[in-house]
């Protein structure tokens, strides 16, 4: 995907957390609804459930999977793992251990969010759109 339009800043901000987020902000975007609870449940370990949580969250508040998901800031560590009843959120260090895991979980996280890969949606959107291009007019 091009980037030729972001700023340099805006490129290093790119999915990943430029600061902690709020409190309005975690309970929006981080705090598991019956669905998510559901399904991190069924992690066998700890820092999968909680690996696995974290990334549905940061999905729902940066519209992309972390490359390095255990790099949170702390605070939405904290807050998923108190929802999970996990008392360590440091164990979320070890989710990265097997990145199959990551995928699998990836998987699971598009279906339950019914979002998909730009990448693999590109080519259906430039043809939607080029499909309506000249049927708009720019004249007033």
């Amino acid at each position: 995907m091009s980037v030729e339009y972001l700023s340099d800043d805006q490129v290093a901000r790119y999915s990943r957390f430029a600061e902690e987020p709020s409190v309005q902000e975690l309970e929006e975007f981080f705090r598991l609804d019956t669905a998510a609870l559901e399904v991190a449940g069924t992690k066998r370990s700890p820092h999968n459930r909680l690996g696995w949580a974290v990334q549905w969250g940061t999905v729902r508040m940066l519209g992309t999977f972390l490359t390095t998901p255990a790099e949170v800031p702390t605070g939405v560590a904290d807050f998923v793992a108190e929802q999970l009843g996990i008392e360590d959120p440091s164990c979320l260090k070890l989710y990265p251990e097997r990145l199959p895991t990551q995928h699998e979980h990836a998987r699971e996280i598009r279906a339950l969010l019914k979002v998909c890969d730009f990448d693999g949606r590109e080519l259906a959107l430039r043809e939607y759109i080029a499909d309506r291009a000249p049927s708009t007019s720019t004249r007033r």
